[in-house]
């Protein structure tokens, strides 16, 4: 199936990117803090979150070291520290070439799961999803002391997807991650900065 896709404006049209036409800009709906933009599928679960964030610092004896310290250190902060060794598992982790930014700006994607912890007392949520699949691209802009965080999230809610489509240890991915992938593809071959300014700004 042919995909539609549009150059979109982020954050006042600093940033740009190529993103699917059937997702939405949730800041339309609802507030989203200002270091933040966010778009969902309108005919779907999935979302597209870029976020603007301090570059964070690790230690290590080298810089590969030190950008993989900060890609866990990103995971864990958006699924919680504690969740992490639970019920996260990264199927794969790659260094990433942004087309448009310099070879020597270092990126990297790793592609995770995360399994829905039922806490103690806490009933099980209607809808909640299965699993959520996490693609998760980290830009690191050192000169700008700025990490520029893209993740898209891929819940899947039972009978919504095919059970039998995915088996991540065999390289089954299933239709909604395959799908993520190519848009994540092409927000490496379409993103880019027209303002350096904002890293300033934010």
């Amino acid at each position: 199936m042919s995909r539609h896709y549009q150059p979109t404006p982020l954050f006042g049209g600093a940033l740009t990117v190529d993103l699917p036409s059937n997702f939405a800009d949730v800041s339309k709906l609802r507030q989203v803090p200002d270091n933040q933009e966010v778009y969902i599928d309108k005919d779907g679960f999935t979302s597209i979150i870029v976020d603007i964030i301090e570059r964070v610092h690790t230690t290590a004896d080298d810089s590969l070291e030190r950008d993989a310290k900060a890609l866990t250190t990103h995971l864990e902060e958006l699924v919680g520290v504690e969740d992490a060794a639970e019920t996260v598992q990264v199927w794969n982790t790659t260094e990433t070439q942004i087309s448009h930014l310099s070879e020597d700006i270092p990126a990297y994607t790793l592609i995770a799961t995360q399994t829905h912890k039922q806490r103690e007392g806490e009933r099980e949520r209607q809808g909640a999803p299965d699993f959520t699949a996490l693609i998760l691209t980290l830009i690191r802009l050192e000169k700008e002391q700025t990490d520029i965080l893209v993740t898209i999230n891929v819940p899947h809610i039972k009978g919504e997807y095919d059970e039998e489509e995915i088996d991540l240890a065999m390289g089954k991915q299933g239709e909604l991650i395959g799908d993520a992938v190519e848009y994540a593809s092409r927000i490496w071959e379409s993103f880019d900065v027209k303002d350096w300014g904002l890293f300033g700004e934010i």
